[in-house]
């Protein structure tokens, strides 16, 4: 039996996503990614790009398209969009 862990995103463009946990291929790729974080917390730039690389590895799941268009991507978030994304 599975369990349903899907949530809803809209992104700025209205695009509605149905994200769920990300799979154990994406997952070593995001947590890997993520742990950068600290090293750069004093620096809010990059610390952002981080955690955009984190969403656009998580778009590989969600929204392929865009995980391959950082532009795009930046342009569809809001803060508080990419961290739902990241929850």
């Amino acid at each position: 039996m599975a369990i349903d862990n899907k949530q809803k995103i809209t992104l700025i463009d209205g695009t509605e996503l149905e994200v769920r946990p990300l799979k154990i291929s994406l997952l070593r790729k995001f947590l890997i990614t993520f742990e950068g974080i600290a090293k750069v917390s004093d620096d809010n730039d990059k610390s952002m790009d981080i955690l955009l690389d984190c969403v656009q590895i998580a778009m590989e799941q969600y929204k392929p398209e865009l995980a391959k268009d950082r532009n795009a991507l930046e342009e569809n978030l809001d803060l508080p969009t990419l961290y739902k994304i990241i929850e």
